[in-house]
């Protein structure tokens, strides 16, 4: 016993070293990195909880890293991480799956720039194109990498317009002929206004965006052109001038005027357990985020996927969904984080998520192959075509560029609701909105 405190100072080191080993866990030797647990919050739902099945290859690759996954309801998304960073208990990766978005997070101070983890990454190695990457770009940095990439869709129903004898619509954007009219011609050969819930059916659900980027399609903007250049903050609301107040006139006129648009009561009543009218067989046309076809296979009828026709006025045909993943500013392991990230964005990992997520479009254009083969009964040919003209002709979601976006949304929510239920004329309103999203924007923007 004596004899042990004449050990050799290379003994004693050795032995340290041993030990460090074991409170490692014991499966990591000199030179390996301290094993650390990074956080993955998303939705409560499939579509989103799936990356709990990629967690073990991810982990079989990265032994010093170990991935948990938290979760919530959509609704209480953004509340429980505005509680979780408060609570110095921020997860690590996480992205704008509630009502908030990009530029929200950006400006409340809540995300890392991740360049100096990703100097080495190149979106052309992960097949994302780079005006995708640079969405997330502010003054060169990085601060998210985008994951899944949606677009706006025109689904049918094919049934429907073989009992009207009526040719499909274009999967082509560059078919000049597949206009707004021409929408509104098939819309009304495709209308039975009834108030018979069992006879009536509906030409078209424009449902283009948010409420406020609706405009945009006919060549209207809601806001100043320096929202999207100082951080989502307008200088300027333009909900009084004569093209935006006519866009919304049209617009509402699909459903008060000329009656091929379902009422929200309507929508509301045929909804069912997807939330989706389309669904109830009793719509011709649905204008919608291209998650709707995740859908697909719970169509009791043909389907069939078309170009967003021709606007009326200016060139934006699409809303583009595009998700990404953040770091979080407070992340005490943003390296092992980005190694999740990278993970989640290479082409096999991309194409095994399309299987797992029930039809999430990777923003991996070689994993992209694969989706557009997912849904049965549906051309990948046209699939594809849409969603390359959906980018050419797309603008990204009002609600990832526009700080304070969820309550923004919520006041046009609550606003429009009397001239959706045809209680309330366009003029009437937009003036109301105007004053109160002025006054809403001066307390939060200061």
């Amino acid at each position: 016993m004596k004899n042990k405190k004449w050990l050799s100072i290379t003994a004693i080191l050795a032995l340290s070293m041993f030990a460090t080993a074991c409170s490692n866990g014991g499966n990591e030797g000199s030179g390996k990195e301290k094993q650390v647990t990074i956080t993955h919050y998303t939705i409560d739902s499939p579509d989103r909880t799936f990356v709990e099945k990629l967690i073990p290859e991810f982990e079989a690759k990265h032994p010093n890293i170990k991935v948990k996954v938290t979760k919530a309801p959509y609704e209480q998304f953004d509340s429980k991480l505005q509680s979780s960073i408060a609570a110095k208990n921020a997860p690590d990766v996480t992205s704008h799956w509630g009502y908030g978005g990009f530029m929200e997070y950006y400006n409340k101070d809540m995300l890392m720039d991740m360049t100096p983890y990703f100097e080495d990454f190149k979106a052309a190695d992960y097949n994302i194109p780079e005006d995708v990457m640079n969405i997330y770009k502010v003054d060169g940095k990085t601060y998210g990498i985008p994951l899944n990439s949606y677009v706006t869709v025109m689904l049918y129903n094919k049934d429907l317009f073989d009992k009207a004898g009526l040719p499909y619509p274009p999967t082509d954007y560059e078919d000049k002929s597949w206009t707004f009219d021409k929408m509104v011609e098939y819309a009304k050969k495709l209308t039975v206004d009834s108030e018979n819930l069992e006879e009536a059916q509906y030409g078209v659900d424009f449902g283009f965006g948010e409420r406020d980027q609706r405009p945009q399609y006919f060549g209207a903007n809601v806001y100043s052109d320096d929202t999207w250049t100082n951080g989502g903050k307008p200088s300027e609301i333009n909900l009084t001038k004569p093209d935006v107040i006519d866009a919304y006139k049209t617009l509402y006129g699909l459903i008060h005027d000329l009656k091929v648009s379902p009422t929200p009561a309507f929508s509301q009543s045929v909804s069912g357990q997807f939330g989706d009218p389309f669904l109830s067989g009793k719509i011709a046309m649905s204008i919608v985020g291209s998650w709707s076809l995740a859908a697909a296979a719970d169509f009791n009828f043909k389907v069939g996927v078309a170009a967003v026709p021709v606007s009326p006025k200016g060139d934006v045909r699409s809303v583009l969904y595009v998700d990404p993943l953040f770091v979080l500013k407070d992340s005490k392991h943003p390296k092992e984080a980005a190694e999740w990230i990278k993970f989640l964005v290479t082409t096999e990992i991309q194409e095994k998520s399309i299987e797992l997520s029930g039809g999430n479009p990777p923003v991996n254009q070689a994993a992209a192959e694969k989706y557009y083969s997912n849904f049965e009964g549906i051309d990948p040919a046209g699939i594809k075509q849409v969603f390359e003209g959906a980018y050419k002709y797309g603008f990204e979601s009002y609600n990832h560029l526009i700080s304070n976006y969820s309550q923004i949304n919520e006041l046009f929510i609550n606003e429009l609701s009397g001239v959706e239920n045809g209680k309330q004329k366009v003029e009437d309103v937009l003036p109301v909105i105007e004053q109160k999203l002025k006054d809403l924007l001066a307390r939060v923007n200061k």
